[in-house]
């Protein structure tokens, strides 16, 4: 059966309530983009909790229906929620979708990710092709937690770990996201891993992802009291949350240990190693499109 798929254009403050209403309408589905995508006034609204953005200044919205082909209940439903909101004129296109395998064409975007020319993320449903002897293969797919190796500070911070990581290590993952960096530190020689996130969901698909790896690793939320102190550190978050974390990351790193943190865009490199100076002697260890990762050792009390 095909679908009908409706796509509006709104301002920042119509967008959410629109999209919401029109679920409540009986839209199967709503999304919604940069209406500037592509254009020179695109903007990314990733950004630190509790900064300002939110949506877009201009959105575009798109719902999709069920209702047949010609759409009549689908607009109807539209301009009803249109009303609600005290919207006089809106700006809308229409167009047929057929029916297809969604999951199938939801894989066919995931390829595997070449890491490195030893680290590979592989989706699950593809085989792994770099079979060499000293391969790290990470078997991981995108879902409910930050970290599938695409983003640059994930690949950062485990072309950190590839480099520093030694058997018999032992590693802290603080907003393990996915459970990627916790997955590739045991995969390179770990002795033990312990992750740690604030959401309770995220916590949950990082036990799943490192079963499917066939690694042991502990997971936890902030809820938990962690009793843990590690060899490595390792804190792929964002720069506002990692300045407060400072005593706590240093409170579970052994002196002398190492810290990894990334998250932090290039211009907030200064402020991050300033704030840890106290704790760590900290340095940009390298930078990717536009982000920092930075890395050093805990000071060494026992001196």
């Amino acid at each position: 059966m095909p679908f009908l798929s409706i796509t509006i254009a709104l301002s920042r403050e119509q967008a959410d309530l629109f999209g919401d209403q029109l679920m409540e309408a009986g839209a199967l589905s709503v999304s919604v983009e940069d209406a500037d995508e592509g254009t020179p006034n695109e903007r990314a609204i990733f950004g630190e909790p509790g900064a300002t953005g939110g949506l877009w200044d201009r959105c575009e919205l798109t719902a999709l229906f069920s209702y047949g082909t010609d759409g009549a209940d689908a607009v109807e439903a539209m301009w009803r929620v249109a009303a609600q909101m005290e919207i006089d004129s809106l700006n809308f296109t229409q167009s047929i979708i057929d029916d297809t395998d969604w999951v199938r064409e939801n894989q066919a975007q995931f390829q595997p990710i070449s890491v490195s020319p030893r680290i590979t993320i592989v989706p699950t449903w593809h085989q792994p092709h770099n079979l060499a002897a000293d391969a790290i293969n990470i078997a991981l797919d995108p879902g409910a937690a930050f970290g599938t190796g695409s983003h640059p500070t994930t690949r950062l911070c485990l072309y950190w770990l590839e480099a520093h990581v030694q058997q018999g290590n032992t590693v802290l993952d603080y907003g393990t996201g996915s459970g990627i960096l916790a997955i590739a530190a045991m995969k390179l020689g770990a002795r033990e891993a312990v992750g740690v996130d604030i959401d309770a969901v995220a916590v949950e698909a990082a036990r799943y992802n490192a079963a499917q790896n066939g690694v042991a690793i502990r997971f936890e939320t902030t809820d938990d009291r962690l009793d843990y102190v590690a060899d490595i550190t390792v804190a792929n978050i964002l720069a506002n949350p990692l300045k407060v974390l400072a005593p706590l990351l240093a409170s579970h790193t052994q002196p002398g240990g190492r810290l990894v943190l990334a998250g932090i865009l290039d211009e907030q490199a200064g402020d991050i190693v300033a704030i840890y100076a106290p704790y760590f002697q900290l340095a940009v260890w390298r930078q990717a499109e536009g982000w920092s990762c930075i890395a050093g050792r805990r000071h060494d009390t026992s001196n």
